[in-house]
């Protein structure tokens, strides 16, 4: 439930509200916004809270929040979360673009591409060094070797680094080199993942599952926003269906959704979502019109010898030119890119 404090309510007052729901067993969390500040009562809700904590000086009402995601909820939090990592922002007015190959093969290709994107107007720049494959005969990533390259690249750009985390055991090592740590689809229901980049400290990206509902999707965010990390975004990827005409299908319907129900920032990935590169500047354009706060899209030199995800992966010309057309429709709904 969600404790409204008045806007003149003293911070006497606010924290013996916190710590009266403290001794009724359950987590505050303090959320100052610009007019006034509620404290989030996390936890069982049971009979009688209400009428315990609405007496409480400074306080203007009490009431449930009735999403089960309740640090997600955007009944917690009106106010739009913006997340920072170095050269990126999400969430704000300006739309973020991570872009980069999906797995990092040298440092010389890894460095190569950073500068280029960098020059092109990304703002982060993502790249595999640990890789999920379905077949365990494909390249699996050059792991600890990976993360140092993107570092290096990190180096040469400012370009803040999104890259994988896939195992628990993972993250201290990956946190070590990244700046904001990549969960992906087959992962969001990892929750000793989660719970581990929660952790952390270190700004989550978090994909949503090849099947998974938004309830899913939003109740594992709460599992990294539960361990006191609030720098969480959202990725829409794209999910199964019955079709064959596209890898995914990318339901762009998910971005205004999740803007009314979370207070998290959405991004949304159309390489993965479609898996052929024609139609990723075109859907990031869409991307953009529906509300997504930024974009990640894999860029190689030459994707028709990438080692992995080639037939999805857009040359640099090409993101130059979907760079262009997507300023042009950010400007159309009131943002920059």
């Amino acid at each position: 439930m969600i404790v409204v404090m008045k806007p003149d309510a003293t911070e006497d007052q606010i924290s013996h509200v916190r710590d009266h729901i403290s001794q009724l067993g359950l987590q505050p969390q303090v959320i100052v916004g610009r007019h006034q500040t509620v404290i989030a009562a996390i936890g069982e809700e049971r009979p009688g809270l209400v009428e315990t904590l609405e007496p409480s000086p400074g306080v203007v009402k009490v009431l449930p929040i009735m999403a089960p995601y309740k640090r997600a909820s955007s009944e917690l939090k009106a106010e739009r979360t913006v997340v920072r990592a170095r050269s990126l922002e999400i969430g704000g007015k300006r739309i973020g673009v991570i872009a980069g190959p999906c797995s990092v093969e040298s440092e010389g290709q890894i460095v190569s591409i950073a500068r280029t994107l960098k020059a092109l107007g990304a703002t982060g720049l993502r790249g595999g060094a640990y890789k999920p494959r379905t077949s365990p005969y494909s390249f699996q990533g050059h792991k600890v070797d990976g993360l140092k390259m993107l570092a290096t690249a990190r180096d040469e750009t400012g370009l803040a680094i999104v890259t994988e985390v896939m195992a628990p055991e993972h993250v201290a090592v990956v946190a070590e080199y990244a700046d904001v740590l990549q969960i992906g689809a087959r992962n969001m229901q990892n929750y000793q993942l989660l719970t581990a980049v929660g952790e952390s400290g270190k700004p989550a990206f978090l994909k949503r599952g090849m099947a998974s509902t938004m309830e899913e999707f939003l109740l594992a965010a709460e599992y990294i926003l539960d361990r006191g990390n609030d720098q969480v975004i959202l990725c829409e990827r794209g999910v199964r269906t019955f079709e064959e005409h596209t890898r995914f299908t990318l339901p762009l319907a998910s971005v205004p959704y999740l803007q009314a129900k979370t207070h998290l920032p959405v991004v949304v990935d159309p390489s993965h979502g479609t898996g052929k590169a024609p139609l990723v500047p075109p859907m990031a354009r869409a991307a953009i019109a529906a509300g997504a706060d930024g974009l990640m899209v894999e860029v190689h030199e030459d994707p028709e010898h990438a080692m992995s995800d080639g037939a999805q992966t857009i040359t640099p010309s090409a993101f130059e030119r979907m760079m262009a057309e997507c300023r042009r429709v950010a400007e159309a709904v009131d943002r920059s890119l």
